[in-house]
């Protein structure tokens, strides 16, 4: 019996070393950081069935892109649900599945650029593990991080859109421009995760035309 009980213990702190606690069900999460870049950290938690949590924070960098000649209307601090396909959130858990939870060794310790610090974690009742690295030695956990940071992508550019309507709908042009040649070579990804803001430029009469044209072509190309 108190094996048990010191099981059921262990079971309960390793679930809370993530953000969603008390949640039904494994999780998986990617913490991101690099200071280089605004934001310089963001987390992204996903459940089986697509639904999750997005939080971003934009460090100090945000401060000297306000101030340059050429600034950037960067979006705040991002702290919102996320819903991403049912097929993309199947492939996320069969990677981690397929690589002990990640608990497994993931850095390569090659000598290739700073890339971002970044973390896989998993947590269940069937177990938990989290591994850390700037280059994995492993394609598929590689690419795992690649498609997860594509998914961040595409959720900071929602909010840019929605800052863009609001203060600055000339922007919106080019950030669509953007957004489409992003999408063709996979820099964004998951474009259901920002189907709000894209219905919404799809059916606003007060924006140009090539707008509302990309913002329906993205949306035929969102994700179940």
């Amino acid at each position: 019996m108190k094996t048990r009980w010191l099981a059921l213990v262990a079971l309960i702190w390793a679930a809370s070393s993530l953000p969603l606690q008390g949640q039904v069900g494994p999780v998986v999460q990617m913490d991101f950081s690099n200071p280089g870049l605004t934001p310089a950290h963001w987390t992204l938690i996903l459940h089986p069935d697509g639904s999750g949590h997005f939080r971003s924070e934009r460090g100090n960098l945000a401060e000297s892109l306000r101030t340059s000649e050429v600034p950037r209307m960067e979006a705040p601090d991002q702290d919102r649900d996320i819903h991403l396909s049912g097929q993309f959130a199947e492939r996320v858990f069969q990677t981690a599945r397929g690589h002990k939870l990640f608990g497994e060794e993931c850095e390569s310790h090659a000598k290739v650029a700073f890339q971002g610090q970044r973390k896989l974690s998993y947590a269940s009742s069937e177990g938990q593990g989290s591994c850390e690295f700037n280059y994995s030695r492993d394609k598929e956990i590689q690419a795992l991080s690649d498609s997860l940071i594509a998914v961040a992508t595409t959720i900071l550019e929602g909010a840019r859109l929605e800052m863009l309507l609001q203060h600055d709908r000339l922007g919106l042009d080019s950030e669509m421009e953007y957004m489409t040649e992003a999408l063709a070579d996979r820099r964004v990804q998951q474009i259901c995760a920002i189907r709000g803001i894209l219905e919404r430029l799809a059916e606003d009469q007060d924006v140009m035309e090539r707008v509302r044209k990309r913002a329906r072509l993205l949306l035929a190309n969102a994700e179940e």
